[in-house]
């Protein structure tokens, strides 16, 4: 049960009454009184506004089955459909030519392109983790994962793996960083001579073929760090002889460290499982750690306790010999929840009020703390406070966010678009309207990005009526994905983006696979984007890489003048349109769907774990968070609806995948049997999702999943 406090007519749960007037306002010349009085005012005076734009959300879905249903059996004719949307207002007009006006970016966001993490900032771990993940040793990365052929032998360092990490490191310092006349294999020897770098090898003095590269050192007798630069991201060579890797070079090169995440977002939403106010107060009371500095975590590995805190900044020396500073964390952006979900964390008049809002709110108080900050360790060097915004369907839903933020501003006392937004264009709506998007923020935009699951969740949800939708696995091959993906890049140039702010590019999801993310995510910096999503630090190394060997700007500059990405293609829903599937294929889809359901949501409901990586129907763990349970729910209640499989089959399905799920998670302590337990809040929670598809809001699972995991406390305690 909730214990609540009275402040300004809103019952707040007292555990976040607490967080805020005991360790989030001391400080910033804010009074208890002011801050909730400002938020009760204006909880009153945009709540309707809120209410009213999730109710269009559910006219136009209703205007739209109304429309198809009234077709249905005729093929689908594209430009009587857009006419339709145009007439209901689901598409809108776009206004003149302009420019994303965005002011005071820090480079990490504005400049500098390389990847991007999102971790749940529900856990302390995970999101120190991430915000240490700025810098990260390639050997590492090289040596203990598939990203080399093979793997180590014998217990302890093995030679063999580690001269195949200096190799493969060794070639991509030629392409980053070459040497004029030879190889970075060969070197025998870094050395600073004066306010140049250069190498020995061949017996010969060997300078790097870009002089500039070189912007920095530390050096302290035969140890030293010598830093350089290429397409604006750092690469360090770590030069230790007495250290054993070191020692087997003849360089004394013990390690390469590349710059990894330049960003982080660190997650109130899709990846964590909060669902009351004793979540979210442990939410935001993360969050405030990672803007006062003073978050840290105990725990125990190898045997031993660990403390792990925010990494301070790598001081250096110019070659001119002034001093050099560079950050040591990832810039931290925050993604707070979309328009829908309310919370119990403060009721008005016994009613929950917007989760949205609140999260608005509490995170921008919270980052106030580095907004005051003059010296040391700082998230923003540009004064700014960077915050995610997800799941918004069209201008107005952008526009309302853009006038909630100002209302924020205004009571913290914070100058009109110190929060900048990154808009995730995740939702049909927002890609057929994108533009016009991206002008409802314009003066505070840093970020818009695709996602594949998500928006293909919306895309089902909203062409739920006009028929079955092709297997999940071909949906990378559908027309609206590539008209989706390129209009993203084509927008985001077009309005002047570059410079102010990130195109960003989806998650790479299977964590275990390093050697087909080299081989294949090249295509995120090909594509235009200068950010994209990797799931753990080890990737973000390796991903950098890819910034290496693509110049994004430059190829930014070779998009900026092809042809506009099709709206047309953009709607043409990917559905098999008298295309018939045999029953094996069938069958697939429908197991794979339920054991991926069942899979994620067990952890979910039973144990609070909202993002992890849940092993697939063939035992490869792949990231999973809500996106993908959005997907896989919404395409079977795409299948049941149009006949494909039957209710009874889904059942079926449901009871055999729950028994390969346990198997998989027999090895956890905290794991609660799906087949042992077919009535608690997990398995139901799993049918609810296939079953009410349809008629979910949008498609979304935190309805389900929120009232899943509320009754699990009690059905577990």
């Amino acid at each position: 049960m909730t214990d609540y406090v009275e402040r300004a007519g809103l019952q707040v749960a007292t555990v976040l009454a607490d967080l805020v007037e005991h360790r989030i306002l001391p400080g910033l010349d804010l009074t208890a009184d002011a801050f909730w009085g400002g938020y009760a005012t204006m909880l009153g005076d945009l709540v309707p506004e809120n209410l009213r734009l999730l109710e269009k959300r559910d006219k136009l879905q209703a205007e739209i089955d109304d429309w198809v249903a009234a077709r249905r059996g005729q093929p689908l004719d594209r430009k009587a459909y857009r006419a339709f949307l145009e007439k209901i207002g689901y598409l809108v007009p776009e206004g003149p030519d302009f420019t994303i006006g965005t002011e005071n970016v820090d480079p990490e966001i504005a400049s500098v392109a390389g990847p991007q993490l999102v971790v749940p900032v529900m856990n302390a771990r995970f999101a120190l983790n991430a915000a240490n993940a700025r810098w990260g040793s390639l050997y590492d990365a090289l040596y203990g994962t598939d990203a080399l052929p093979g793997a180590p032998e014998g217990k302890g360092y093995d030679p063999k793996r580690g001269a195949q990490a200096v190799a493969w490191a060794a070639e991509f310092l030629d392409g980053a960083v070459p040497l004029s006349g030879a190889s970075h294999a060969d070197v025998t020897a870094y050395r600073r001579d004066g306010a140049e770098l250069v190498a020995e090898a061949g017996g010969s003095t060997v300078p790097f073929a870009d002089p500039a590269a070189f912007v920095g050192y530390a050096e302290d007798g035969d140890t030293a760090s010598y830093m350089l630069r290429h397409n604006g991201l750092h690469i360090e060579l770590v030069i230790d002889p007495n250290h054993p890797v070191g020692a087997a070079s003849a360089s004394g090169l013990r390690d390469v460290v590349l710059e990894s995440a330049l960003t982080a977002i660190q997650d109130c939403e899709d990846s964590v499982a909060a669902v009351d106010a004793a979540d979210k107060a442990e939410v935001y009371a993360n969050w405030l750690g990672l803007m006062t500095g003073d978050l840290t975590e105990t725990f125990e590995k190898g045997g031993k306790q660990v403390t792990r805190a925010l990494n301070p900044d790598k001081v250096l020396t110019a070659p001119d010999g002034s001093n050099l500073t560079l950050p040591g964390r990832a810039l931290l952006l925050v993604r707070n929840v979309g328009h829908l979900m309310t919370t119990d964390a403060v009721l008005f008049e016994g009613e929950e009020t917007p989760e949205g809002m609140l999260d608005a709110l509490i995170t921008v108080a919270a980052a106030m703390h580095d907004l005051k900050k003059t010296s040391g360790p700082r998230n923003s060097r540009a004064g700014s406070v960077y915050v995610v915004k997800p799941k918004m369907h069209g201008p107005e839903e952008v526009a309302f966010a853009d006038t909630m933020y100002a209302r924020v501003e205004a009571i913290l006392g914070l100058p009109l678009n110190t929060v900048k937004l990154g808009v995730m264009d995740e939702e049909r709506r927002t890609s057929a309207n994108l533009r016009e998007c991206m002008r409802a923020v314009k003066n505070r935009l840093v970020f818009i990005n695709t996602g594949f699951l998500d928006r293909t969740g919306d895309e089902i949800h909203t062409s739920m009526l006009l028929g079955p939708f092709v297997p999940k696995g071909e949906m990378a091959g559908s027309v609206w994905l590539g008209a989706y993906e390129n209009g993203n890049v084509d927008a985001g140039l077009a309005l002047g983006l570059r410079g102010k702010g990130q195109i960003g590019k989806g998650m790479w999801a299977k964590p275990d696979m390093m050697a087909e993310m080299l081989k294949t995510k090249t295509n995120h910096p090909m594509a235009g984007a200068n950010t994209a999503w990797v799931p753990s630090p080890t990737a973000a190394t390796l991903h950098a890489t890819h910034y290496h060997q693509v110049d994004v700007a430059a190829r930014q500059d070779e998009l900026a003048d092809r042809a506009r990405a099709s709206l047309d293609d953009l709607l043409t829903p990917p559905v098999l349109a008298g295309r018939n599937l045999t029953e094996e294929e069938v069958q697939r889809d429908l197991d794979n769907n339920c054991q991926g359901i069942l899979g994620y949501v067990v952890r979910w409901v039973d144990q609070g774990v909202g993002c992890s990586k849940v092993p697939d129907i063939h035992d490869v763990g792949l990231m999973e968070d809500r996106a993908t349970l959005r997907i896989s729910s919404q395409y079977l209640a795409n299948w049941l609806e149009h006949g494909l499989v039957t209710e009874a089959e889904v059942e079926a399905a449901l009871k055999r995948m729950a028994a390969k799920v346990d198997a998989q998670n027999a090895g956890d302590p905290l794991y609660k049997s799906l087949v042992d337990n077919p009535d608690a809040p997990a398995f139901q929670a799993a049918r609810d999702l296939i079953f009410t598809g349809k008629q979910q809001p949008s498609g979304y699972t935190e309805p389900v999943l929120h009232a899943a995991r509320r009754q699990a406390k009690e059905y577990w305690a």
